[in-house]
């Protein structure tokens, strides 16, 4: 029988990813994507399908036999842009979908579930955070994502059988990803990146191939449940980043520091402007405040078993040259 994977929300960033990885290593036999999009990816595999699925509402997607014990559910959906939602927008997919995920895994019988959790759920603290670190979430997104946790876990704890995997990722970064790692950089070559309050402060980070290889290890544990956190190892503080980038890609242009509150306040004005003028802009005073606040988070359960980091941050730069010489054009 077949080993498959089904990857709820695997239209996107990491899902993409993930999948070719997998193909690499010849991991399944067949990939669902199930979303509510196509990827943009083109997958040239007979293995790979695509489904449409919303995981607001029930899930029925037909199955041939496959082998219970090593295929997998992957729970990537999730509304996560913040800001960009309302309030509610989060509680409507990112609980009920952990519901209805489950429901379907009780359905076909599948055995393994993979979910990508997020660091929002520690909230804000000074202080490093680990797995063993209480949760005190403070947004909508990271309310939804605990709750998410829990639900999930309710699943695993009604069969011996099940496994569950959750991982906490700290901001992703990569190739083609143009999140708020490619928002620093492309900033940085106009020279219109300011450093909030000096740039002192720890912002958790992963690249998309260093957590692919985690969520790998960790599918090849024991254990019945498995919460991890995923950031490189070590983490520097945000000015060294800025540092790496100007000297590795060759950017001359000043970096202004400015402090938190004021960058907010501009912000908050340009906000304005922005709409009375018809002009996008990502400049958000709810973004900015969160560049302000430091996301320290330690990978101890990679660390305590042995994986090995192998893309610190100026690594990673250089793999994603490589990779995408383009996206620095």
């Amino acid at each position: 029988m077949n080993k498959i994977a089904i990857l709820f929300g695997g239209s996107g960033y990491i899902g993409t990813n993930l999948i070719k990885h997998f193909i690499s290593l010849n991991r399944f036999d067949k990939y669902i994507i199930a979303d509510i999009k196509k990827p943009k990816e083109i997958f040239q595999n007979n293995k790979v399908s695509f489904v449409n699925v919303d995981v607001r509402e029930d899930i029925n997607i037909g199955l041939e036999p496959f082998e219970k014990g090593e295929s997998w559910i992957f729970n990537l959906a999730a509304i996560h842009r913040e800001p960009g939602h309302d309030y509610k927008e989060y509680f409507d997919t990112n609980v009920p979908g952990a519901k209805n995920i489950n429901d379907f895994a009780r359905i076909s019988g599948l055995q393994n579930m993979f979910f990508t959790s997020s660091i929002a759920p520690y909230g804000k603290s000074l202080e490093q955070r680990t797995e063993k670190s209480m949760i005190y979430p403070e947004t909508a997104y990271g309310i939804s994502k605990a709750l998410a946790e829990k639900i999930h876990q309710k699943w695993l704890s009604e069969n011996t059988e099940r496994r569950l995997v959750i991982v906490r990722p700290s901001v992703i970064f990569g190739p083609k990803d143009p999140g708020n790692v490619y928002r620093m950089i492309r900033a940085l070559k106009k020279g219109s990146f300011i450093l909030p309050n000096g740039g002192d402060i720890i912002k958790g980070y992963g690249y998309v191939y260093g957590l692919v290889e985690s969520i790998l290890f960790t599918m090849d544990k024991k254990e019945n449940l498995i919460v991890y956190n995923y950031a490189e190892s070590e983490l520097i503080p945000l000015k060294e980043m800025v540092s790496i980038v100007k000297k590795e890609l060759n950017y001359n242009r000043p970096t202004v520091k400015m402090g938190v509150n004021v960058l907010a306040f501009i912000a908050f004005f340009i906000q304005i402007g922005s709409k009375l003028f018809g002009f996008k802009s990502d400049i958000h005073p709810t973004r900015v405040k969160k560049a302000g606040f430091p996301t320290n988070i330690k990978s101890q359960y990679l660390i305590d078993n042995g994986f090995v980091f192998r893309y610190n941050f100026l690594n990673a730069l250089r793999h994603w040259k490589e990779l995408a010489p383009e996206d620095f054009n």
